[in-house]
């Protein structure tokens, strides 16, 4: 009889070969993990390179996967449990792997070429070098053959099925339900029913396995989380950034339009907005990022809400359009999925380098507003918040999430209709102003006081004919001006519409108020750096925490809060970005960078140990 074991949390990996369905197998066990009602935190980790080598180290994919009976902030600094699907996933895995740690290993691929292939002079399985972990070997290949032996099923697939074997095994190992895995497969195969079933027979010889073999004799339980009440479903950044979107135009009351071409690690926002035209959402694939750009700022033209996607290399050759959109004022959300550069640079990693590109990347003075959502969750209220901006101050909007953002999840509760905001958008429809013969004319560089948003008026409207292009415009007429005075005042007036965006005011985490270091993040650094501070108020250490969304303008309380703290330290993916931003806003102020551009997050531990020493050296 299995004996059951309660935990409050675990973490576990899933690591293969880019071809052994590793990323579904760690998507499955997340969405039955997500409907047991576990708090959780993914980590996909792809190859850089679309096919490397089988059996090699560049080659491995993993997924790992932190879920627990509370609230947790990241995918978990080491894992605890490690399914190595062949050698090259053990030794490029095993380094992270928790001392004592739980190994499944698929024994079947432990051959001396694939051994050899890695750089295994011995088999691992039989020296003593795991002798600190808790091996399970388990011919996973061979099992899952047999499996299916009845099946009317090539043996080539049925290998391939290998995975959904793994998936039933773990699933026993740690009680997570099987049967929306085994819906999923059927509608995924719908038009291949015996693949379906087969796949579904290897999940439940796993599950199976688990159940009779001597060397499982432990299961595990994790009870669900006390999370706030409401209706929750689990979601990755990208698809949190596309229903954002697909909300800001229903909110708005405008048709969506996207312009975008395929790039890792943004093209899952294409390929979910292309599913919700009954929502008004056009998507458009262009031929290439200047086209797609292009398409964006005309469908804004002519009265849509214009959206393009990319990552850092496509950001680049968009940035002549986008300075276009700071002189048509014209509003445009403009979303950078941020990926390890220069270049090509690791395509599938996750980086935050492209801030200082984001706020000057653009010829002339063009400013915008610049937003960071902090978790996939946060993606969702993210774009609508890039909408208000664009569409009320009539400007291009960048929001810069990452890899770690975009391809992990996490539960998010789904909101009410009722709180989405009001984004509706009132067109120019009529005169604003008189000529110098005093006729009534249309001013369409006529700003509102408050906002110094110029009208938006739709093509066609009668009368309201006006000039277009990026030549400079004429204060308030929007004729060709080459007057220097001129232009000074429209550079001056569009940096100042920027300046001037309302954004909510920075706020503290710092609960007993007696912290001299504040810890200020952006973006995907909010998980790491939240674990961390927790940690170190654990054990006694003050330290306050602070995080940023607003990247451009800073929220206008940002002066006051760093000035209450003798040091400020800045975590970031980069060689100090926002750092550098700082210390010239804020002249003065003590900044201290802890930076790092591995193309995987930071770990909370290492933020811990890095914020305790600038504690303790003051």
């Amino acid at each position: 009889m299995n004996t059951v074991r309660q935990l409050d949390r675990v973490v576990i990996r899933f690591a293969g070969d880019s071809g052994d369905g590793m990323q579904l197998t760690g998507d499955r066990f997340t969405a039955e993990t997500a409907k047991l009602g576990n708090d959780l935190s993914t980590l996909p980790n792809y190859p850089a390179e679309i096919r490397a080598p089988a059996g090699t180290l560049p080659g491995v994919s993993s997924f790992q996967i932190h879920f627990a009976d509370t609230d947790i902030l990241t995918p978990g600094d080491q894992p605890e449990v490690l399914i190595a699907m062949n050698p090259a996933a053990l030794k490029a895995n095993l380094g992270d792997l928790k001392s004592g740690g739980t190994i499944v290993v698929n024994t079947d691929e432990f051959t001396k070429r694939n051994l050899t292939k890695v750089g295994y002079a011995a088999n691992p399985l039989e020296d003593d070098s795991l002798d600190d972990y808790q091996v399970h070997p388990v011919a996973l290949a061979s099992l899952t053959i047999a499996a299916l032996a009845e099946h009317e099923v090539s043996k080539k697939d049925a290998e391939r099925s290998k995975n959904m074997f793994a998936l039933g095994l773990v699933s026993w190992m740690y009680s997570r339900p099987t049967e929306a895995t085994e819906e999923f497969l059927r509608g995924k195969f719908k038009s291949k029913p015996a693949i379906a079933e087969a796949n579904i027979a290897a999940l439940k010889a796993g599950w199976n396995y688990g159940e009779t073999a001597e060397a499982f004799a432990v299961r595990f339980e994790v009870p669900p989380a006390k999370l706030k009440a409401g209706n929750y479903r689990n979601i990755t950044g990208n698809t949190a950034l596309a229903w954002g979107i697909t909300a800001a135009g229903v909110a708005s009351g405008l048709p969506v339009f996207l312009g975008a071409y395929p790039i890792t690690p943004a093209s899952d926002i294409l390929h979910e907005l292309s599913k919700h035209k009954r929502f008004g959402v056009t998507t458009v694939q262009a031929e290439d990022e200047i086209a797609a750009v292009g398409a964006a700022l005309g469908a804004s033209w002519g009265g849509s809400l214009g959206v393009t996607t990319s990552s850092g290399p496509g950001i680049a050759l968009k940035s002549e359009t986008i300075s276009l959109a700071v002189s048509l004022e014209l509003p445009l959300l403009v979303v950078d999925v941020q990926r390890a550069g220069p270049s090509t640079g690791l395509p599938t990693k996750t980086e935050q380098a492209d801030l200082l590109m984001a706020m000057f990347g653009r010829h002339g003075e063009a400013p915008i507003a610049i937003l960071a959502p902090q978790s996939p969750s946060d993606c969702f209220d993210i774009m609508l918040e890039a909408a208000r901006i664009a569409l009320n101050y009539r400007t291009p909007v960048m929001v810069l999430s990452d890899g770690y953002i975009a391809n992990g999840a996490e539960p998010w509760r789904l909101p009410e209709p009722a709180d989405l905001p009001d984004l509706s958008v009132e067109f120019a429809t009529e005169f604003n102003g008189v000529d110098k013969a005093g006729e009534p004319v249309f001013l369409p560089y006529l700003r509102d006081p408050e906002t110094l948003a110029r009208p938006w008026a739709l093509p066609g409207t009668p009368g309201l004919q006006h000039r277009i292009g990026g030549i400079e415009k004429a204060d308030g007429t929007g004729d060709i001006s080459y007057d220097p005075e001129n232009h000074d005042h429209m550079v001056r007036t569009r940096a100042a519409k920027i300046a001037g965006v309302e954004v909510p005011d920075l706020e503290v985490d710092d609960p007993a108020g007696d912290a001299e270091v504040l810890v200020l993040g952006w973006g995907s650094t909010w998980g790491p750096i939240g674990a961390a501070v927790r940690g170190l108020r654990d054990k006694g250490v003050p330290i306050a925490r602070a995080h940023l969304r607003y990247l451009n303008p800073m929220p206008k309380n940002t002066a006051e809060i760093l000035a209450r703290y003798e040091r400020v330290v800045v975590p970031e993916m980069n060689l100090g970005q926002l750092a550098l931003l700082l210390r010239g806003a804020f002249p003065g102020t003590d900044v201290v960078g802890y930076n790092k551009v591995r193309g995987l997050p930071f770990t909370s531990n290492e933020l811990q140990d890095a914020l305790e020493e600038v504690i303790k050296n003051g």
